[in-house]
């Protein structure tokens, strides 16, 4: 299965918040044998965010598409109409949300009187409660707004601990047959040229080199299909290439 990663936030580019969802969505979408092919960022702009991901739906590569971030129902958040732009549906309230998200809005008011006293409170909760026409929407405790599933899209918070949530929900309709192994070495990128090509003419499988740097050492990931494969390549290598122990963070 290959997964494209849409991250949506103005603060994700301006550097202002760390983009730490692309590299947990990655990490756990690979654990599932699923591939990243793309992850891109881009700002709070709907139409820039409708043109990616149609123009990701038509690629025959990509068989889902994840966008985190930009949802909620405040101006700045064009997330999911941008995804209902993207498929050509409606973007339209869904009652049922609409209901969970007052009976919220009014548990927090009784449980914090003294905040809304003193701020002015303005929820938007049609906004909040909208969605693509057809979506399935991604309800979880530790979010205020859903996201949702619109054909192969995917729509999750950019809060980390509410993503964190939504995927977890929608997890195993994320898999694939990759494996892979990674193998550290001291050796210099340069000295592993001849032997990183000849692996992948022995053995089917992809590899990767990532260079060392002064307080870790480098790192050859070995990914395939077959995991009878690729041990038997992470074994060549072996042979062929001194290692160490993984480093201890």
């Amino acid at each position: 299965m290959n997964v494209a990663l849409l991250t949506v936030g103005d603060e994700l580019l301006a550097g202002e918040t760390t983009n730490t969802n692309a590299s947990w969505l990655a990490a756990r979408l690979t654990e599932r044998g699923a591939t990243v092919r793309r992850i891109l960022t881009v700002p709070d702009d709907r139409e820039l965010i409708a043109a990616t991901v149609a123009r990701w739906q038509d690629d025959s590569e990509i068989d889902a598409i994840i966008a985190t971030g930009g949802i909620g129902g405040t101006p700045d958040d064009v997330t999911v109409p941008a995804v209902a732009d993207a498929l050509d549906r409606e973007f339209v309230v869904f009652e049922e949300m609409y209901d969970r998200l007052r009976e919220k809005a009014t548990a927090f008011r009784e449980e914090n009187p003294d905040l809304v006293a003193e701020y002015d409170l303005e929820l938007d909760l049609e906004a909040a409660a909208s969605l693509p026409e057809g979506a399935t929407p991604i309800v979880v405790d530790e979010g205020w707004a859903p996201g949702c599933v619109v054909e192969n899209v995917y729509v999750f918070a950019g809060i980390p601990e509410e993503m964190h949530a939504m995927f977890e929900s929608v997890a195993a309709e994320f898999s694939g047959e990759t494996v892979s192994q990674t193998i550290f070495t001291p050796a210099p990128e340069g000295a592993l040229h001849e032997v990183l090509e000849t692996v992948t003419d022995e053995f089917s499988v992809s590899v990767g080199s990532y260079p060392r740097s002064p307080d870790r050492p480098g790192r050859i990931r070995v990914s395939g299909s077959d995991p009878e494969v690729v041990e038997r390549a992470i074994s060549w290598l072996e042979a062929r290439v001194e290692t160490v122990e993984p480093p201890s963070s």
